[in-house]
Order: C-alpha cells, then sequence, then structure tokens
C-alpha cells in the first residue's frame, strides 16, 4: 500500500481524534527526524502507522499477540491496550505491507519505549508524547528539550509517564523502567 492508501484506511478504522492524533504524529516526527538526522519519509510512515492497532478492543489485541507469538507478560494481561504497539507493528506488516524493522520496531515500542532505542524509535515515542494536542503537566518543557537533545527529551518523558502512572496506579511496564534506565546510563555515563 502506498501512503495514501494507509491513510485513507485509517481514516476509516480510527476515531476522528484519534486519525486526527495519528496526522499531528506525522507532523511532530517529520520535524524531530529533520533536527535529529532520521529518514523523514521513514519518520513519517512510522508515525502514520503508531497507533494502527489501537482501536482493536482487549480481546483483539490479546487474540492477536498470541496469533504471533507476542509474548503476553502480566503487565500487558492486565492492560492489554499496551500491546497496541506490538500488534500494531504486526499489522504494519500483515495490512498495510510495511516490513521495514526500523518502522516495525519504533511502531512496537512506542508506548513503553525499550532498551537500545534507535533513533528512530525514540523520535516515535517522542513525536507521540509532544505532538501539538497533548496537553498535561511537562509537556511544553519536553517540547523545548526536544528542540536540541533527543536523549534527554526521552528521560523527561519517561520520568513523566513513569510518575504518571504511579499516579493512577496502575502497573508500569518494565520496558519503561529499562528504556529510562539504558539513556541514563548512557548519557550520564555510568557503569
Amino acid at each position: 500500500m502506498n501512503w495514501t492508501d494507509i491513510e485513507a484506511d485509517l481514516k476509516k478504522i480510527l476515531t476522528p481524534k484519534r486519525f486526527n492524533h495519528t496526522m499531528n504524529v506525522v507532523e511532530a516526527a517529520d520535524k524531530l527526524a529533520h533536527t535529529f538526522g532520521c529518514d523523514p519519509d521513514q519518520a513519517k510512515l512510522a508515525a502514520l502507522l503508531h497507533d494502527c492497532a489501537k482501536n482493536l478492543s482487549d480481546e483483539q489485541q490479546l487474540d492477536c499477540a498470541q496469533q504471533h507469538q507476542i509474548k503476553i507478560d502480566q503487565v500487558c494481561q492486565n492492560d492489554p491496550q499496551l500491546l497496541h504497539g506490538p500488534v500494531g507493528a504486526i499489522l504494519a506488516g500483515e495490512r498495510y505491507g510495511v516490513k521495514d524493522p526500523a518502522i516495525q520496531s519504533a511502531v512496537c515500542f512506542h508506548t513503553t519505549g525499550c532498551k537500545k532505542m534507535s533513533t528512530l524509535d525514540k523520535i516515535i515515542y517522542l513525536a507521540d508524547y509532544i505532538e501539538k494536542g497533548r496537553s498535561f503537566p511537562g509537556v511544553d518543557a519536553i517540547r523545548q528539550m526536544a528542540e536540541t537533545d533527543l536523549d534527554e527529551a526521552m528521560i523527561m518523558a519517561l520520568s513523566n509517564s513513569i510518575c504518571h502512572v504511579v499516579q493512577t496506579g496502575a502497573l508500569i511496564h518494565k520496558r519503561t523502567i529499562d528504556a529510562r534506565n539504558d539513556l541514563i546510563i548512557k548519557t550520564r555515563n555510568l557503569k
């Protein structure tokens, strides 16, 4: 499928609010890609696809994950919507014909993050987090940091996300903690 076909399909399957969010993420990813030397076409396509599985029900998320041998840990079992990244990576390939492993990785980890994130992974995570439609405490500071330092902006976003999840009483995914720790070790030259 080409861009136009993917966009048209997403417009049909996503809610108008989710589709608008997706287009905002595309815009943010394009800007971040240019700032941090990543292929803008790759970033925009990953951004377009990042929530392609978001409107699937919990049961559909779990079923798809099981069919494709995606490990369903206890956190995802209790919050199946966390699977929309890994399931979205599957849909990117199966439904939309996007087989680029870098794009699939960025879609897969855009919600939880992970250790050793690529520049594209970070761009999609951040674009999703800071797109212009987002409004929550701390987002402006993260947007500002994202203009100059991708890793520091990621640390800020991951920290903010962890604090938010703690405040809501929900489970924190281990990949999110691993992503934050990995970036802190890397940027602070810790052992």
